[in-house]
This record gives C-alpha cells, structure tokens and sequence, in this order.
C-alpha cells in the first residue's frame, strides 16, 4: 500500500465515523464558540491601545528575526517577562510562543527518565505530547479522583523511590469548563512529596487579582513547581509563559528545545500581552459582566427538558457543556444552532471519547440576556 493509499484510507474511516476535521469558513452569529471569553480580541479599543504603543517604540520589528539565545531577545521581551513574574507572583517568567509549546516544553524537559508523571485523565494535548517526548514513565488518574491520585502516589514511592514524581492538572478544563480540586491535590503533592505543574489556560484573565489565575485566587501558586499562562484566550493576544523560581527558568533556557529551537514572539505580539493585562486591570467590570452572563445562562437553562441522555453541564467558569452522544446527532444539533445565528460547534470523537460528544458552549462578557435566550430556546426547540 503506498502512502496516498494509506492516507486516504484513514481520511474515509474517519469520514465513515462521522469525525473528519476540516476547516470552514467564518460565519457570523452569536458567538457561543470562542475563547475570546472578555472579548479582548474583538475590542477596537485595545486594539487602538496597542497600535498606538507598537508605533512608540523606538525601533518596532515586524519579526524577531531568530530564536531569543540568538537574534531574537529584546528588551521589550524581558521587560515583558519581569511583568509577568511580578503579576502571577513568581520569582521569573519565560515566553513561549503558543500554550501548546510551552506545555510540551516543560514536561518534555522537567521529566527525566526514572521518574513518574501522574496527570488527570483529562489534561490537554499539549501535555500530553510533552509526557510522550519526555522519557519518564507516566499513569493517568481518574479525573479529579483524590482516591484514585492518592493511590497511585503510593504506590510510586516503591516503584520510583529514586526518581521524581510530578502530578499535572489543569485549573480549568477545557471540555467540561469544570475546576481542579487544587487545595487537595497541593495536600497530596506536599503529603507525598511529589511536584505539582498546572495548566492556567482558561482561568488566565478571568480568575484572581487582575487576571492572574485560579492557584493564586486560592492562594496556592506557590506550592506549584511550574505554571502555565496562555494569552490567546482571555488575554486576546498570542503566546504563553512559564512561571516559577529562578532556576525552573534558567533550567528551560537551557533544556526547553521549543524555546531553543523557536524563532521568538514579534514585538507587536509583546505589545498586545503586555496592553491586555493592563486592560484587564484597568476595566474590572469586564469580569463583572462575564460573571452575570454566567449567572443568567444557568437561570435560563432551568427549566429545559432534555432526553435522559443528554447531560447539560453548567459551571461557574465560561465554559458551559451539553453532551449529546453520537457524532452524527451532535453535529445536527449545532448546525439547527449555526442557522438561529447561534454559533456553536461540535466536539466529537476522537477529541472527547466516543459517547461524550458534546457543545461547548463558551460564554462572554458580551452575550446578551437576547442571544443567550436564543440560544436555549433553539435548544429546547431540537429536542421538543
């Protein structure tokens, strides 16, 4: 069989399957799909905000024109970097240029061989494929499970006494917008002497003083080895950063092949991180609006009446679920959806697992009481 043959044989299975990927044109509606949870991306004002300081600097750069060991560091970068440290409260930060990476990045590196990484059974891609390029042994646990993590931390103090563990969650996870149980795993990790990394993505901007995420809303960010922050949701922009002690940063400088390797952020991405957090802090009833929307988003889907096997999963994150097993019906349902200019999409197998189809319904500070009214009553019309 020739590799065309192969190919085209695993794009027909997945087309049987109902689950072939492909990318669609932007339509426009009620956004209920996007991350852009304080509409940050969208907002003419910032973007104003933003140009305006690009156009300041003194000698601004379209590109980076290398990797930041070689052509591409900045003083606009580390100025940017001795910020972050100084908002998320950790002694460094370290610019990725996407969340994905710099998960990879971080466990790839951190993880050596002889030891152990424990990970919610729920975590994304991205530290996944960063436990898979590293050579440490890994385990999932059942999601948000203290039983099963508990268990399993036990166990690994006989069969890797002399290596490291290392437990890996999320503050927020992506697909059923729910929280960690972080004040009990950081009890675990502390009990068990085992090395927490989170995962801030989706409570970055929305969570803590000014944005600075869920471990330091609970004040438990420093019991963390290593925190993740994305700016691509929330913050409106691009890239990510790494927190943590000194020597966690100078050790990925010098591991971290993503950030080796890597072509740096251009100063108009810096620009726009830096401006958003100062937005953000700036205009505190972005969080206050996001908060209400929430709020009347589970007042107005009380009432539904729904198969038994339709699950609806509320949160007091931005991310709402409405699980309805098999991709085919799924899929019909967001499209009933997409036609009210109610924009939400699908998550089908193989992303979730198959049964646990679903939308995710994503909520901003700019819904309106019309739109969310829109949306549920498209809802109830499907299944009545």
């Amino acid at each position: 069989m020739s590799i065309q043959e192969r190919i085209e044989e695993q794009l027909h299975k997945r087309k049987e399957q109902g689950n072939l990927r492909y990318l669609k044109p932007e339509v426009q509606g009620a956004d209920f799909f996007s991350n852009d949870y304080l509409g940050l991306a969208q907002s003419l004002e910032l973007a104003a905000i933003v140009a305006a300081r690009y156009a300041a600097l003194e000698r601004p750069r379209m590109g980076a024109t290398g990797s930041r060991l070689l052509s591409g560091n900045s003083t606009l970068a580390m100025q940017l970097e001795r910020k972050l440290a100084h908002k998320f409260d950790a002694q460094a930060a370290l610019l990725f240029n996407s969340g994905y990476v710099a998960n990879m990045a971080l466990i790839a590196a951190l993880a050596q061989k002889g030891d152990l990484i424990l990970y919610d059974e729920l975590i994304h891609a991205s530290l996944r494929e960063g436990y898979r390029l590293s050579f440490a042994d890994r385990k999932a646990f059942l999601h948000n499970n203290l039983a099963d993590l508990e268990q399993k931390l036990k166990s690994a103090q006989q069969t890797h006494a002399g290596g490291c563990l290392f437990v890996i969650t999320e503050s927020v996870y992506s697909m059923d917008g729910d929280n960690a149980v972080l004040a009990d795993i950081v009890a675990l990790c502390n009990r068990y002497g085992a090395y927490p990394l989170i995962d801030e993505a989706h409570s970055t901007g929305i969570f803590g003083h000014n944005g600075s995420g869920l471990s330091c809303e609970m004040g438990l960010h420093h019991h963390f080895t290593a925190r993740v922050y994305t700016f691509g949701k929330a913050i409106g922009a691009h890239g990510a950063c790494i927190v943590g002690k000194q020597w966690l940063i100078d050790y990925l400088v010098n591991f971290a092949r993503p950030f080796i390797y890597s072509t740096a952020m251009p100063d108009h991405t810096l620009v726009s991180i830096e401006a958003a957090f100062d937005y953000i802090e700036q205009h505190p009833e972005l969080n206050v609006q996001l908060k209400q929307v929430i709020s009347y988003y589970h007042r107005a889907v009380e009432d539904l009446q729904l198969p038994d096997d339709v699950q609806l999963i509320c949160n007091q994150s931005p991310i709402q679920a409405l699980v309805v097993p098999g991709n085919e019906r799924c899929k019909a349902l967001a499209d009933a959806l997409i036609r009210q200019k109610c924009i939400v999409l699908p998550i089908l197998a193989p992303t979730v697992p198959a049964g646990s189809e679903r939308l995710r319904i994503c909520l901003h500070a700019f819904n309106t009481v019309e739109e969310i009214n829109r949306l549920v009553a498209q809802i109830a019309n499907f299944f009545a």
